[in-house]
């Protein structure tokens, strides 16, 4: 990745982050508005990366728009066989398929994320992975 984009994300999340902690919308708002700019900015080009998307994700507040840019993200990890991206991104999106009760598509993206996290240096993530997916199974 860039990493003079990469550090404008850094910057952007800490931005983001202060302003929902100050519980600032307008600020958030304009953060936001600046993040997406930066995505939409370099989608497609040698400069595109997951984690850009997955930081916009994270800050959206609409469950079914942050899905949809999370699968976005996804695409662009698996562009790259980045397997931190997809066992993060994968876990993301099942959370929030878990909050709609959408337990089969849950269960879906767990089951890709245990596969790909299978080789990273995370293990909280991959507890997260295995335990979100045995309760999902299990219940």
């Amino acid at each position: 990745m860039n990493t003079k984009i990469y550090k404008r994300v850094l910057l952007l999340t800490d931005s983001l982050l202060t302003a929902a902690q100050q519980k600032n919308q307008k600020i958030f708002d304009g953060f936001y508005a600046e993040l997406k700019q930066l995505c939409e900015e370099y989608e497609k080009s040698d400069k595109d990366h997951p984690v850009q998307w997955e930081t916009l994700a994270d800050f959206t507040d609409d469950i079914a728009l942050a899905i949809t840019i999370y699968q976005q993200a996804l695409v662009k990890a698996e562009a790259i066989n980045s397997k931190d991206f997809r066992s993060s991104i994968g876990f993301s999106i099942a959370a929030l398929k878990v909050e709609l009760g959408d337990k089969t598509g849950a269960i879906e993206y767990l089951e890709k994320a245990k596969i790909s996290c299978n080789k990273i240096v995370d293990k909280e993530l991959k507890a997260e992975i295995h335990d979100l997916l045995e309760e999902l199974k299990h219940s």
